[in-house]
């Protein structure tokens, strides 16, 4: 019964979530929230046939915060670019570093990761990029994310999320914008 995903829309219609139909389910039958579009399937319980919501609206507003990207060595490559940011090289075969080395102190934060080639990562060894004369090409920062940036993956599989969706497009999900 649970799986499946739904969409779940705050009071405003502003996507808000994504649940299990079990967890979709129960808050509809709560009076929580309310089926906006139903799935193509049906779910069968011991005394009732139940249509399988595919995007719910909850009766209340929720305040929720702003959406981060996860940490990740996929995500601080994409941040930067699929480059190198000492030599500017563009190449999929990266490495992670830490621009500050972590055995002086340098933590493992958006701030202080990089995208490297190997060569440069080689080079710069365990010293900071003034003590081996390798400036950065741009400074690292936590990457900026639109309030829809945690429903991208979900939208090339369910078609009809995409009306809630402002803004949707498929280049900015493959992007991850």
């Amino acid at each position: 019964m649970g799986s499946g995903s739904v969409l779940v829309l705050n009071q405003n219609y502003e996507p808000l979530n994504v649940c299990n139909v079990r967890r979709a389910i129960v808050l509809v039958l709560r009076g929580k929230a309310e089926v906006i579009e139903n799935a193509a399937r049906t779910i069968r319980t011991m005394t009732r046939v139940i249509a399988a919501p595919s995007v719910i609206r909850l009766v209340n507003m929720v305040r929720r915060p702003r959406p981060r990207v996860r940490l990740s060595r996929k995500e601080v490559f994409a941040r930067d670019g699929w480059a190198c940011v000492y030599c500017g090289r563009i190449t999929r075969d990266l490495t992670l570093d830490h621009v500050v080395p972590r055995h002086r102190g340098g933590a493992h934060t958006w701030e202080n990761l990089v995208a490297a080639c190997k060569a440069c990562n080689h080079s710069k060894a365990g010293r900071t990029p003034q003590e081996a004369h390798m400036p950065l090409h741009r400074d690292p920062a936590p990457p900026r994310v639109g309030i829809y940036y945690p429903f991208f993956q979900y939208l090339h599989h369910q078609e009809e999320w995409r009306k809630f969706v402002p803004g949707y497009e498929p280049a900015l999900a493959a992007a991850g914008a």
